[in-house]
């Protein structure tokens, strides 16, 4: 049976301190994890610094690699309207501008717990027709979860401020 979980935020952390400040923070389950992932990469476009910083903090043991560092300057270059996309309310046509509070809701699918210690979760991008997955993966000895992987940065309808047919 597919679980859903909705997570509520009334801002959007600016740095890791903030981030870190949150409830969710915790990291004790997958979910928790990946709503994080998702904050993270929304303050990439304003300070990719602090951005990088929480994504390592969410990487746990095993930070970015210089090839993530480069898939996200590629991904995320004029394009920081994507990771808005995974919130609610968000859409092309509203220039992904999504409601407040901040809401985003992550979901299991049929294969989430195939691999002991990893779980693959999905989020709903309005700007995409199939759901991304992200990754994630438990430190035993803590219980935590971690960013593993994620495919959530791939090309999106353009917002409509941007798209010269719309």
């Amino acid at each position: 049976m597919a679980q859903t979980e909705i997570f509520e935020f009334t801002d959007l952390p600016l740095n890791l301190g903030e981030l870190k400040a949150m409830p969710e923070a915790d990291l004790s389950n997958p979910h928790k994890t990946a709503a994080l992932t998702i904050l993270a990469l929304c303050r990439y476009e304003d300070n990719p610094e602090n951005a990088i910083e929480m994504l390592n903090f969410l990487k746990g043991p095993q930070p970015l690699s210089n090839y993530d560092l480069q898939f996200l300057r590629d991904r995320l270059s004029g394009k920081g309207y994507k990771p808005y996309s995974f919130l609610q309310g968000a859409s092309p046509e509203n220039n992904y501008k999504p409601d407040q509070p901040y809401r985003i809701s992550i979901s299991d699918g049929p294969y989430s717990y195939q691999d002991e210690g990893y779980v693959k979760l999905l989020l709903r991008s309005s700007g995409a027709d199939s759901p991304r997955e992200i990754k994630l993966r438990e430190k035993a000895s803590s219980g935590e979860w971690f960013l593993w992987e994620h495919y959530l940065l791939a090309d999106i309808r353009a917002p409509q401020a941007e798209d010269p047919w719309a």
